[in-house]
């Protein structure tokens, strides 16, 4: 697969990453563990160099599956996980902490599950309004300098945090949702990106699976799964937002591919530092994404996609009001 480079760091990955959170969190009951192993090494054999987890995914099992799946080839790969939360009694409860001495704590128990000496991408989960960002990058800093992490990151940080952030210790990729139905990052951040040269590792560049077709306005999500508190997967928003998939369904099927690979190539064709991270449990689904890294749209192409996105406005917020609060800062 075709490699790309995370901004101006020098680390190199290939184009398409795994997005691992699905695999134990988020969507519905954690995958068997064995099943989950078996499908990261599978990417591995396909070419996937690059893997994204975090301690709060699970909480923490998420961590263990990936680290055991990757011990055996961990010189051949990319590892990037995330600090930022602390958990309530309940083990599940987020809460925002980002305090240094947090920050050690979490990376020597990701270190561990991770069954590593170095990780590779550590990103700031999300902003924490009570601590300086300064003082996130500074511990980061010596946390590179002490030889327990590569490089630094920061997940859903606003334009302005980049900046100071990354004035402090480069910020070497910025990770946040960006995909069809999600082009809010092109106002702003996209723009401070290709300035400071960081790169950046679009989550969710499926829509949460919406952009495959295989979700539909009966579509049942449990209480489990993310989506079902999600206003833009409400049967009224999916209903209305189906005109996208259907027009996007319609250029994948004249090129002989699938929406889901349009989705991607579409992502890969905005900017040569762009490294999505799709997600999945199944393997011939794995196989699907990874089919996009090879499909070049031509110009027609992406002026097709443009008037599609043009003439169909998408419906829902993107996240419950509780958690638009932490983006963006």
């Amino acid at each position: 697969m075709e490699k790309r480079q995370l901004g101006q760091s020098g680390l190199q990955v290939a184009a398409l990453g795994l997005g691992c959170m699905g695999l134990s969190h988020g969507y519905g009951p954690a995958t068997d563990r064995q099943q989950a192993v078996s499908l990261i090494r599978a990417a591995v054999e396909r070419g996937v160099t690059f893997f994204d987890t975090a301690e709060v995914y699970g909480p923490y099992l998420n961590e263990e599956v990936v680290g055991e799946a990757l011990a055996p080839m961990r010189d051949q790969v990319v590892i990037a996980t995330k600090f930022g939360f602390t958990f309530g009694d309940d083990g599940k409860q987020q809460i925002l902490n980002s305090r240094p001495e947090h920050i050690r704590r979490a990376v020597e128990g990701s270190l561990k599950r991770l069954r590593t000496d170095v990780i590779d991408l550590l990103y700031q989960h999300r902003v924490d309004p009570d601590v300086p960002i300064e003082d996130v990058a500074g511990t980061v800093k010596a946390l590179i300098a002490e030889g327990k992490v590569r490089h630094f990151g920061l997940s859903e940080a606003g334009a302005q945090t980049i900046r100071r952030a990354h004035a402090v210790q480069p910020v070497t990729a910025l990770q946040s949702e960006y995909s069809l139905w999600w082009r809010e990052p092109e106002q702003a951040i996209l723009p401070t990106l290709e300035e400071l040269g960081i790169g950046f590792v679009p989550f969710s560049p499926l829509g949460k699976g919406f952009l495959t077709g295989a979700i539909d306005p009966t579509t049942p999500f449990g209480q489990d799964d993310f989506r079902s508190i999600v206003p833009r997967f409400s049967p009224q928003a999916r209903q209305a937002n189906q005109a996208l998939v259907e027009s996007l369904g319609a250029i994948a099927q004249a090129k002989g591919v699938t929406p889901a690979q349009v989705a991607l190539a579409w992502l890969l064709a905005q900017k040569p530092w762009i490294v999505p991270i799709p997600g999945t449990t199944k393997r011939h689904r794995l196989d699907e994404n990874l089919g996009a890294a090879s499909l070049a749209l031509s110009a027609d192409d992406l002026r097709s996609i443009a008037r599609v996105l043009a003439e169909v406005p998408i419906k829902g917020d993107r996240y419950p009001a509780a958690l638009q609060a932490r983006v963006g800062r």
